[in-house]
């Protein structure tokens, strides 16, 4: 499960990368969006190699 959890960070990395370095000033909330979800997907990713995180998951999913 650890691969899946570094292409979630890494494509959070290149989503960031890309948000910043746009050259068109017109797509600002394009921008903003993209920014933001490679935000989320960095902090899912390390929300999840967290101890403890498939525990909190299987709580929130009602998985038994």
């Amino acid at each position: 499960m650890g691969v899946w959890y570094f292409l979630i960070l890494f494509v959070g990395l290149l989503l960031i990368c890309k948000g910043l370095f746009m050259k068109k000033q017109s797509l600002f909330i394009k921008k903003i969006g993209i920014v933001f979800v490679g935000l989320i997907c960095i902090s899912f990713s390390l929300f999840m190699f967290s101890p403890g995180s498939a525990e909190i998951i299987s709580d929130l999913l009602n998985l038994e």
